[in-house]
Parts: C-alpha cells; structure tokens; sequence
C-alpha cells in the first residue's frame, strides 16, 4: 500500500497548491470592490443635495457589497471534519504534542494513506467553496461595472450642475 501512500501524499500537495491561486484572485476582486466604492464614495453630493436619479447608484453599491460578502464567505470556509485526523491541523492542535507524536509514529502505511485520502476529500470541499464564492463575487462585479458607470456619470453630472448652481 506503499504506492497508494506515496499517491496520496502527492495528492494533497496538488490540491493545497490550488488555495493560494483561489486566495490571490480574491484579492484582485477584493481591491477592484474597493477601489470602485471609493470612487462612488468620493462623488457622492450631500445628503440633502440628492436628486432622485442618484438612488440608481444602489444597484452597484448591492452588486458590489454582494461581491464583497462573497469574498467574506471565500475566505473563511467551514473546517468541519477530519475527526481524529493526524494530518489535519484543527485535530493536530487538540492532542498534546507527545500524543501526537505517539498516534503519527504508530501508524502503518495504510492508515496514513486512508487519512492523507480523507484529507484530499476535505480539502477538495473547502476549495469547491472558495472557488464557488469566487466565481459569485467576479460575477457579481462584473455586473456591477455597467451599473457603476452609469451612477458615476450621474453623480458626477449632479455634481458638476450643484457646482454650477453654487457659482452663480
């Protein structure tokens, strides 16, 4: 069973690389997010200027803040599971440090590979989550950008007509 030991071990380092891409991505997303509610922000009249027409910079403000609550989700997947795993790093930390080292050198290489499987499952699921938020938070933006457009031009016009109206 060495060779299914030595497979899953390979295994679980594929799927562990893939975190980090699903993460980097995020944080593109996360600083587009940002920065386009900065300059929706930044054009904003005052409270008491507002004209109806400016209520349509809503639906990039929800698209946007479900974009961002996608990203929230992503970032923090449920870690259930790997009961009594020595692989797993939540029930690694609930054992004493010699009870680890016992349980880990005690095993033969079929109960590791069955726990290094059970782990390549486990991380499968959290990373299927994260990508799945992803893949919402980049779709919600995306639609968010053709609304963000529209709101900026009217913000931007209701600025510039306040601006004029001031002046005179």
């Amino acid at each position: 069973m060495n060779n299914s030991k030595d497979f899953a071990e390979r295994q679980l380092d594929r799927i562990l690389e893939f975190s980090p891409r699903v993460d980097a991505k995020a944080s593109f997303i996360l600083g587009v997010d940002i920065g386009m509610l900065a300059l929706l922000a930044t054009n904003a009249p005052p409270v008491r200027s507002l004209h109806w027409y400016a209520v349509f910079a809503l639906i990039p403000l929800f698209l946007i803040g479900l974009s961002l609550w996608n990203l929230f989700q992503g970032s923090f997947p449920r870690l259930e599971g790997g009961h009594r795993s020595l692989i797993y790093f939540r029930e690694i930390a609930n054992r004493s440090e010699e009870k680890f080292v016992e349980e880990f050198l005690s095993q033969n290489d079929d109960q590791l590979a069955k726990d290094l499987l059970s782990q390549i499952w486990q991380n499968s699921k959290i990373l299927r989550l994260k990508y799945d938020h992803l893949k919402v938070a980049f779709t919600t933006l995306a639609f968010a950008i053709p609304f963000w457009v529209i709101s900026l031009a009217i913000l931007v016009a209701g600025n510039t007509e306040a601006k004029t109206l001031l002046a005179k």
